[in-house]
């Protein structure tokens, strides 16, 4: 286990960064449905252990810093970025050309 799995089993329901990162979005001024996904974004990679690029561009080399940059400036560009992480759970898979989805690794 590293230092950061140590604080993660440390943090209660509510208090964890995800959530912090979640509450400075909204107080910040972001709309709530994209500080939501921004929130899911932190917290999948992290418990789905994306690559460590992966886990940077999520916040968790600058405590969510460019992300919070990122919706605030350019919300559709966040939007767009962060539910294709979502639906393919940091990249995992691959686009099925005959069928038009995606399929996972998993």
């Amino acid at each position: 286990m590293n230092d950061l799995d140590n604080q993660m089993l440390n943090c209660s329901c509510g208090n964890f960064p995800w959530d912090h990162w979640k509450e400075r979005a909204l107080a910040a001024g972001m709309p709530a449905e994209l500080a939501v996904m921004g929130r899911a974004v932190m917290r999948e990679a992290y418990q789905h252990d994306w690559s460590e690029e992966l886990q940077a561009a999520c916040g968790w080399e600058d405590e969510g810093n460019a992300m919070l940059v990122l919706a605030l400036e350019t919300p559709k560009l966040a939007f767009t970025t962060w539910q294709n992480l979502l639906d393919t759970d940091g990249g995992r898979g691959y686009w099925n050309t005959k069928t038009g989805e995606w399929v996972s690794w998993y």
